[in-house]
């Protein structure tokens, strides 16, 4: 009797602590006095912002706040939506540092979980509090683990989408270093046909992927050019399927018949889009499907193979890029952030920012394209990508104003992910 009587008091107790320290988190408030504030589509002077433990409860000129309220000043900034990486891979560091190929085939999958683990948390004191992370290039289902151990707290990172293994056909990925006739390790998950995609795709679903990312075209052309991969029926099945759990797809392509095929067959992004041209434009325009343009990945691959930046002359490889993203702006399709961050820095993802400005684009569209649009694109915009009184309180705070001057996204001082201060206050 006693046993049970014991049993029962610490039960009390323990609901009882657990109600507490509850009542206690969201009963937390911030009051956020910055000089402006952008919203996730315009800019306000003289706004605040009160966040009541891991929400925004409310925005405006607030002249009450409860009691209990603490109060951050954050003179000369700007507040904003947590920026959103639209195309990441932290399971890869800059190629000048150790080859694609290397990383792939010669550091071990502990080394790359502990580079995985440095580089999320690199990414979330730059202000990037979301990434959407498409493919973990050999590490298997290692990003099912780091999100999961974001999410517990283990350590600190940004949220994370995550696409696991990319799809690729048979023959089409690397690394291919070594001879045809030795057999080597994929970067990616290898499928064909009805059977194999959807048996792949739904193994996927099943350990944790959040989306689902497809080759449609690769370098195995004749002479290593750009070739499509997959029929349009394959992607066709490939979006049925993730879509019947719930999940988008996302389609790496570089060439107008890949890309076409993409569309067609009903993907969310096309992640690259280098040779498109006018006519794949008014396709991703007519089927709302975004482009991810990824400009730095390529600036940062040219400057690799011998470029010298504002020194020498633009290769045509960039060139091309410019005309591309450009005519993509004309066309009016929706862009999506991202720079494919891995191939150069984590933590300096504010570098495609910048560049989506040089190569055209407003500086505030750029904002709205790394919060609110690809919140948009991605399924997000229910919880992320706006400072709306009931989203997540992701916030951060940069010093000056982005909107004038977009290098300003740089100068982060304050970091608030979930209502929890990461950096500054």
């Amino acid at each position: 009797m006693r046993f049970y009587l014991f049993r029962s008091l610490i039960l009390f107790f323990c609901v009882l602590f657990a109600e507490i320290s509850q009542a206690q988190h969201t009963s937390t408030y911030y009051l956020l006095k910055p000089d402006r504030v952008f919203d996730g589509e315009k800019m306000h002077d003289n706004w605040q912002v009160l966040v009541k433990g891991d929400t925004i409860a409310a925005i405006g000129v607030i002249t009450r706040a409860p009691a209990n309220t603490k109060i951050i000043e954050l003179k000369g900034t700007t507040l904003l939506p947590g920026l959103i990486e639209g195309h990441s891979h932290l399971f890869l560091h800059p190629y000048n540092e150790t080859p694609w190929n290397d990383q792939v085939l010669k550091e071990s999958r502990a080394e790359r979980v502990a580079r995985a683990t440095v580089h999320a948390n690199n990414t979330l004191l730059a202000g990037f509090t979301t990434v959407r992370d498409l493919g973990t290039e050999g590490a298997g289902y290692d990003d099912v683990g780091l999100k999961q151990a974001i999410e517990k707290g283990v350590i600190p990172g940004p949220r994370m989408l995550i696409a696991t293994k990319a799809i690729v056909a048979t023959g089409s990925y690397g690394p291919k270093e070594l001879s045809y006739e030795i057999e080597t390790p994929i970067g990616a998950a290898v499928a064909d046909g009805t059977e194999g995609l959807t048996r792949e795709v739904r193994e996927q679903m099943g350990k944790g992927a959040d989306l689902i990312k497809v080759y449609t075209d690769y370098r195995w052309g004749l002479n290593q050019e750009a070739a499509p991969t997959f029929t349009l029926e394959e992607i066709k099945t490939i979006v049925e399927v993730a879509a019947s759990g719930g999940r988008k797809v996302v389609a790496h392509a570089s060439t107008p018949e890949g890309m076409r095929r993409a569309i067609l067959a009903g993907v969310s992004t096309i992640e690259h889009g280098d040779n498109a041209t006018t006519e794949i434009y008014r396709l991703m325009k007519k089927h709302n499907v975004a482009l991810c343009p990824t400009l730095a990945a390529g600036d940062a691959i040219t400057q690799y193979r011998g470029w010298k930046k504002g020194s020498e002359p633009e290769p045509e490889r960039i060139q091309k890029k410019r005309k591309s993203f450009a005519a993509a702006l004309k066309a009016g399709v929706t862009i999506s952030m991202g720079g494919d961050a891995g191939v150069f820095t984590h933590g300096d993802n504010a570098r495609e920012m910048e560049m989506m400005v040089d190569y055209g684009m407003k500086p505030l569209d750029v904002l709205k394209s790394a919060t609110s649009v690809n919140a948009d694109v991605f399924g997000l915009s229910n919880s992320l990508g706006r400072i709306k009184t009931g989203l997540l309180a992701d916030i951060i705070a940069v010093q000056g104003n982005p909107a004038t001057s977009i290098s300003d996204i740089r100068k982060v001082t304050f970091v608030m992910k979930g209502g929890e201060i990461v950096l500054g206050e």
